[in-house]
C-alpha cells in the first residue's frame, strides 16, 4: 500500500508518478542536500525527497504542536510504559544507539559509569571541582585552607593584643577599623536581599558610637546608637520612599548588630587600670570556648543543636565549650582579678553561652541571604564579620558580669 503525498496532493506514490516538480520543505529548493547520513539505504521505490507520514498513537493535537497541518514528522513508536519516564502514558521516540558509544545512562549493563559523571577518590576531584595545582597546600576543615587559616588567626590574635598592652588608647584604632570593615561586608551581604543601605552615615556613625564610648560610657554608647540611626534615616530619605521601610530596617540592624554591640569592647577597655586585663579574659574565654566546641563537637557529636540554623553544631560541642571557658575563666579571673574560682566559672559558662549564639545568630543571617562567608577578606576564615560574630554577642556579656564581680576603680 502505498502512502499518500503530503506535497503532491492524492495521487500514489511509485515508479508511475508523473514527472513534475515537486516543492522541497527547505527554503532554497535548488539546493540538493542529499540524502542524511543518518538515514541509511533508501528504501525501494521511495522517491529521494518523500518523507513518511507521522503514525503517532494516542498523540492528539499533533498538527498543532508542530505548528502545520502539513509538517511531515517521523514515525513515533510508544515506549512500553514505565520506561525512564515520570509518566507512564507519555510517548517518546526510539532511537538507535550510535555507534560505538554507549547508551546516555548512569551506568551501563557492562558496569561502567556514563562519560561525564566522575566519582572523586584516589586524589582526584570529582567532576566540576577543579584539582589543586601543584603548589598549593590541600585544603581542610570543610574546604577552607587550615595554613593560611591559622596565619590569620595568628595575624589578628597580634594585631589586637600588641596595640591592647603596648598602648592601650591605640586599641580604639584597631575597634574603629574593625567595625568599618565589619559594616562594609554587613552592607554588602543585605543586597543580596535587595536592601540598600546608606554607607556613608553608617561607617561615620559606627566609628562615632566607638570613639564616644571610649570616653563617655554607656551613655555615651547609646547616644551614638541613637545618632547613627538618626543620621542613616536623613540621608536616606534622600533616595526617594521607594523601598524605604527595607532599607532602614537593614540599617538598623547593622548599626545595632555591629557598632553598638562591638562598643561594649570600647567600655571594656576604657576601664582604668585593669582595661587590657578585661579584654583579654574575654578574648581568652571565647577562643576557649571555640577550641572546646571544635573538640568536642568533632570527636563526639553525635546531636544536632539547631539543624536547620547550623547543622554542623551538636550539643555536645557545647557541653565541650562550655566547659573549656569555665574552667579556663575559673583560674584565670582568679590570677588576674582574685575572683573566687566559682565566679570565674559562672563568667565562663556566660560568656561562651553568648558566643554560641552569637555564631547561631550570624548563621542565620547569612543562611536567611544564601551567603556562606561575608566575604573573602581573610584567605581560610571568609570574612572579617565571620570572626566577630562570637566576640559581639560576647562582649556586652563580659562587661556587664565584670562591672558586678570586678567593680571599676573610678
Amino acid at each position: 500500500m502505498s502512502h499518500l503525498d503530503p506535497y503532491g496532493g492524492a495521487e500514489a506514490r511509485g515508479w508511475d508518478r508523473p514527472d513534475q516538480p515537486t516543492q522541497l520543505p527547505w527554503p532554497e529548493p535548488d539546493l540538493d542536500p542529499g540524502p542524511a547520513p543518518w538515514a541509511g539505504p533508501p528504501h525501494v521505490g521511495a522517491e529521494r525527497y518523500a518523507t513518511p507520514t507521522a503514525q503517532i498513537d494516542s498523540v492528539p493535537g499533533t498538527a498543532d504542536l508542530l505548528g502545520h497541518e502539513d509538517a511531515p514528522t517521523g514515525q513515533i513508536e510508544r515506549v512500553p510504559a514505565g520506561v525512564g519516564l515520570d509518566h507512564e502514558d507519555a510517548p517518546t521516540a526510539q532511537f538507535a544507539p550510535v555507534p560505538g558509544e554507549e547508551p546516555a545512562t548512569e551506568q551501563s549493563s557492562s558496569g561502567k559509569r556514563h562519560r561525564g559523571r566522575r566519582r572523586a577518590g584516589g586524589g582526584r576531584p570529582p567532576a566540576g571541582q577543579p584539582a589543586p595545582s601543584p603548589g598549593q597546600p590541600p585544603a581542610t576543615g570543610g574546604g577552607r585552607n587550615l595554613p593560611a587559616a591559622i596565619s590569620v588567626g595568628l595575624g589578628l590574635g597580634a594585631l589586637v593584643l600588641l596595640p591592647l598592652f603596648l598602648y592601650t588608647p591605640s586599641f580604639l584604632l584597631v575597634l574603629a577599623g574593625a567595625f568599618g570593615v565589619g559594616i562594609w561586608e554587613m552592607s554588602r551581604a543585605v543586597r543580596r536581599a535587595r536592601a540598600v543601605v546608606p554607607l556613608v552615615p553608617l561607617i561615620a556613625g559606627g566609628v562615632l558610637t566607638v570613639t564616644i564610648a571610649w570616653f563617655g560610657g554607656l551613655d555615651a554608647l547609646l547616644l551614638g546608637l541613637l545618632v547613627t540611626i538618626a543620621g542613616t534615616l536623613v540621608w536616606r530619605l534622600g533616595d526617594g520612599p521607594a523601598n524605604f521601610r527595607r532599607d532602614m530596617t537593614a540599617a538598623t540592624l547593622i548599626a545595632v548588630y555591629v557598632p553598638f554591640l562591638g562598643g561594649f569592647a570600647a567600655l571594656l577597655a576604657a576601664s582604668p587600670d585593669d582595661g587590657a586585663l578585661r579584654v583579654l579574659v574575654t578574648l581568652v574565654a571565647v577562643v576557649l570556648s571555640d577550641t572546646g566546641g571544635y573538640a568536642a563537637g568533632a570527636n563526639f557529636g553525635k546531636h544536632p543543636m539547631a539543624p536547620t540554623i547550623s547543622p554542623k553544631k551538636s550539643w555536645e560541642g557545647f557541653l565541650g565549650s562550655v566547659s573549656a571557658a569555665a574552667l579556663g575563666s575559673a583560674l584565670l579571673l582568679w590570677l588576674l582579678f582574685d575572683v573566687a574560682p566559682w565566679w570565674g566559672a559562672v563568667f565562663g559558662v556566660a560568656v561562651s553561652g553568648a558566643a554560641v549564639l552569637g555564631d547561631l545568630a550570624e548563621s542565620m543571617i547569612k543562611r536567611d541571604l544564601g551567603v556562606k562567608d561575608m566575604s573573602n577578606l581573610l584567605p581560610g576564615h571568609g570574612g572579617l564579620m565571620d570572626r566577630l560574630d562570637s566576640v559581639l554577642f560576647a562582649v556586652p556579656t563580659a562587661y556587664l558580669l565584670l562591672v558586678v564581680l570586678v567593680p571599676a576603680v573610678s
